[in-house]
Protein backbone atom coordinates (compact mmCIF):
# COMPACT_ATOMS: atom_id res chain seq x y z
CA UNK A 1 0.00 0.00 0.00
CA UNK A 2 2.90 2.43 0.68
CA UNK A 3 4.71 1.59 -2.38
CA UNK A 4 1.18 2.52 -4.33
CA UNK A 5 0.20 5.60 -2.16
CA UNK A 6 4.38 6.55 -3.03
CA UNK A 7 3.77 5.80 -6.86
CA UNK A 8 0.53 8.33 -6.89
CA UNK A 9 2.70 11.30 -5.12
CA UNK A 10 5.66 10.52 -7.44
CA UNK A 11 3.94 9.91 -10.72
CA UNK A 12 0.36 12.63 -9.61
CA UNK A 13 2.27 15.94 -11.24
CA UNK A 14 3.23 14.04 -14.60
CA UNK A 15 0.11 12.54 -14.70
CA UNK A 16 -1.82 16.73 -13.99
CA UNK A 17 0.61 17.99 -16.61
CA UNK A 18 -0.40 15.70 -19.58
CA UNK A 19 -3.74 16.87 -19.37
CA UNK A 20 -2.09 19.90 -20.49
CA UNK A 21 -3.72 21.25 -24.21
CA UNK A 22 -1.29 22.59 -26.64
CA UNK A 23 -2.06 25.74 -28.40
CA UNK A 24 0.09 26.91 -31.20
CA UNK A 25 0.29 30.64 -32.94
CA UNK A 26 -0.85 30.82 -35.94
CA UNK A 27 1.63 33.47 -37.82
CA UNK A 28 -1.12 33.83 -40.57
CA UNK A 29 -3.66 35.47 -38.40
CA UNK A 30 -1.55 36.94 -35.55
CA UNK A 31 0.89 40.00 -35.58
CA UNK A 32 4.12 41.36 -33.57
CA UNK A 33 3.87 44.95 -33.50
CA UNK A 34 5.86 47.97 -32.25
CA UNK A 35 5.65 51.57 -31.77
CA UNK A 36 8.06 54.34 -30.71
CA UNK A 37 8.23 57.81 -30.72
CA UNK A 38 10.23 59.99 -33.03
CA UNK A 39 11.43 63.80 -32.86
CA UNK A 40 8.83 64.07 -30.05
CA UNK A 41 6.53 64.72 -32.24
CA UNK A 42 5.23 61.35 -34.20
CA UNK A 43 4.97 58.06 -33.97
CA UNK A 44 7.11 55.10 -36.32
CA UNK A 45 6.04 51.70 -36.36
CA UNK A 46 7.06 48.44 -37.25
CA UNK A 47 6.45 44.70 -36.99
CA UNK A 48 8.24 41.22 -37.20
CA UNK A 49 7.16 39.37 -40.21
CA UNK A 50 8.29 35.03 -38.35
CA UNK A 51 8.05 34.79 -34.92
CA UNK A 52 6.69 31.02 -33.25
CA UNK A 53 4.74 30.85 -30.10
CA UNK A 54 3.21 28.07 -27.88
CA UNK A 55 0.73 27.75 -25.15
CA UNK A 56 0.18 25.25 -22.91
CA UNK A 57 -2.89 25.13 -20.41
CA UNK A 58 -4.91 22.34 -18.39
CA UNK A 59 -7.65 25.07 -17.04
CA UNK A 60 -10.14 26.09 -20.05
CA UNK A 61 -9.88 30.18 -18.44
CA UNK A 62 -6.13 29.60 -19.24
CA UNK A 63 -5.59 30.53 -15.90
CA UNK A 64 -2.93 27.94 -15.41
CA UNK A 65 -1.01 28.58 -18.42
CA UNK A 66 2.63 28.80 -19.61
CA UNK A 67 3.53 30.71 -22.36
CA UNK A 68 7.04 30.65 -24.35
CA UNK A 69 7.37 33.06 -27.60
CA UNK A 70 10.37 33.50 -29.98
CA UNK A 71 10.77 36.42 -32.80
CA UNK A 72 13.03 36.03 -36.00
CA UNK A 73 15.36 39.42 -35.40
CA UNK A 74 16.38 39.51 -39.01
CA UNK A 75 12.16 39.61 -40.03
CA UNK A 76 11.96 43.33 -38.85
CA UNK A 77 10.03 45.31 -40.92
CA UNK A 78 9.65 49.62 -40.97
CA UNK A 79 8.86 50.08 -44.46
CA UNK A 80 12.06 51.39 -45.41
CA UNK A 81 15.21 49.10 -45.57
CA UNK A 82 17.69 51.54 -44.79
CA UNK A 83 16.41 51.60 -40.83
CA UNK A 84 15.66 48.53 -40.96
CA UNK A 85 19.07 47.45 -41.56
CA UNK A 86 20.02 50.00 -39.04
CA UNK A 87 17.76 48.24 -36.52
CA UNK A 88 19.51 44.84 -37.33
CA UNK A 89 23.02 46.23 -36.53
CA UNK A 90 24.89 46.57 -33.15
CA UNK A 91 23.49 50.10 -32.69
CA UNK A 92 20.20 48.63 -31.90
CA UNK A 93 19.42 44.15 -32.14
CA UNK A 94 23.18 42.90 -33.46
CA UNK A 95 20.75 40.67 -35.75
CA UNK A 96 23.78 38.91 -36.64
CA UNK A 97 25.22 37.86 -32.85
CA UNK A 98 21.37 37.81 -31.61
CA UNK A 99 19.25 36.23 -34.45
CA UNK A 100 16.10 35.47 -31.95
CA UNK A 101 14.29 37.66 -29.17
CA UNK A 102 12.52 35.32 -26.79
CA UNK A 103 9.72 35.20 -23.95
CA UNK A 104 9.14 32.91 -21.25
CA UNK A 105 6.08 32.87 -18.98
CA UNK A 106 6.45 33.01 -14.90
CA UNK A 107 2.75 33.89 -14.61
CA UNK A 108 -0.39 34.01 -15.98
CA UNK A 109 -3.03 35.63 -13.71
CA UNK A 110 -6.78 36.17 -14.45
CA UNK A 111 -7.97 39.27 -13.19
CA UNK A 112 -11.54 39.60 -14.27
CA UNK A 113 -13.43 38.39 -17.36
CA UNK A 114 -11.33 38.49 -20.18
CA UNK A 115 -8.49 40.09 -18.54
CA UNK A 116 -4.87 38.40 -17.49
CA UNK A 117 -1.88 39.88 -16.47
CA UNK A 118 1.33 38.10 -18.06
CA UNK A 119 4.68 38.21 -16.43
CA UNK A 120 7.38 36.63 -17.32
CA UNK A 121 11.37 37.01 -19.26
CA UNK A 122 12.53 39.09 -21.94
CA UNK A 123 15.77 38.54 -23.89
CA UNK A 124 17.03 40.68 -26.03
CA UNK A 125 20.43 40.77 -27.11
CA UNK A 126 22.30 38.89 -24.15
CA UNK A 127 20.07 41.03 -21.46
CA UNK A 128 17.27 39.19 -19.92
CA UNK A 129 14.25 41.31 -17.79
CA UNK A 130 11.18 40.71 -16.13
CA UNK A 131 8.05 41.82 -18.16
CA UNK A 132 4.83 42.57 -17.68
CA UNK A 133 2.11 42.47 -20.71
CA UNK A 134 -2.04 43.57 -20.22
CA UNK A 135 -3.52 40.59 -21.70
CA UNK A 136 -7.09 40.30 -23.22
CA UNK A 137 -9.10 37.39 -23.90
CA UNK A 138 -10.90 37.28 -27.10
CA UNK A 139 -13.04 34.20 -26.56
CA UNK A 140 -12.25 30.85 -28.76
CA UNK A 141 -14.40 30.02 -31.79
CA UNK A 142 -14.05 26.86 -34.25
CA UNK A 143 -12.64 27.42 -37.99
CA UNK A 144 -14.50 25.81 -41.19
CA UNK A 145 -11.49 23.28 -40.91
CA UNK A 146 -13.15 22.15 -37.04
CA UNK A 147 -10.03 23.85 -34.87
CA UNK A 148 -10.74 25.58 -32.09
CA UNK A 149 -8.68 28.90 -32.66
CA UNK A 150 -8.47 30.94 -28.91
CA UNK A 151 -7.64 34.82 -30.01
CA UNK A 152 -5.29 37.45 -27.62
CA UNK A 153 -4.16 40.63 -27.38
CA UNK A 154 -1.16 41.47 -25.19
CA UNK A 155 0.54 44.91 -24.98
CA UNK A 156 3.96 46.32 -22.97
CA UNK A 157 6.49 49.43 -22.60
CA UNK A 158 9.82 48.24 -22.12
CA UNK A 159 12.69 51.04 -21.90
CA UNK A 160 15.18 49.56 -24.91
CA UNK A 161 18.00 51.34 -22.99
CA UNK A 162 17.34 48.39 -20.50
CA UNK A 163 18.40 45.78 -23.71
CA UNK A 164 21.43 47.67 -24.01
CA UNK A 165 19.48 49.16 -27.17
CA UNK A 166 21.45 52.24 -26.39
CA UNK A 167 22.00 54.43 -29.80
CA UNK A 168 20.94 57.99 -29.40
CA UNK A 169 20.80 61.34 -31.01
CA UNK A 170 18.97 64.42 -29.77
CA UNK A 171 16.90 67.28 -31.40
CA UNK A 172 17.92 71.10 -31.50
CA UNK A 173 15.33 71.44 -29.35
CA UNK A 174 16.74 68.51 -26.77
CA UNK A 175 14.60 65.86 -27.05
CA UNK A 176 15.49 62.57 -28.30
CA UNK A 177 15.43 61.80 -32.09
CA UNK A 178 14.17 57.92 -30.66
CA UNK A 179 12.62 57.61 -27.64
CA UNK A 180 13.76 54.92 -25.10
CA UNK A 181 10.26 53.86 -24.54
CA UNK A 182 9.17 50.83 -26.83
CA UNK A 183 5.26 49.86 -26.93
CA UNK A 184 4.72 46.34 -28.12
CA UNK A 185 1.83 44.78 -28.88
CA UNK A 186 1.07 41.10 -30.02
CA UNK A 187 -2.33 39.97 -31.94
CA UNK A 188 -2.72 36.37 -31.59
CA UNK A 189 -4.88 33.30 -32.75
CA UNK A 190 -3.55 29.93 -31.53
CA UNK A 191 -4.88 27.23 -32.76
CA UNK A 192 -5.29 24.17 -30.57
CA UNK A 193 -3.57 20.72 -31.12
Amino acid sequence: MKKLLFALLLYSPLLAGAQAATWKVDRDHSSVAFSVTHLVISEVEGNFKNFEGELKAAKPDFSDATITFSVDVFSISTGNDPRDNHLKSNDFLNAEKYPKMTFKSTSFTRITEGKYLLEGDLTIRDVTKSVKFNVTYGGTAKDPANKLRAGFKANTYINRFDYNLKWDKMTEAGGMVVDKMVNIELKLELIKQ
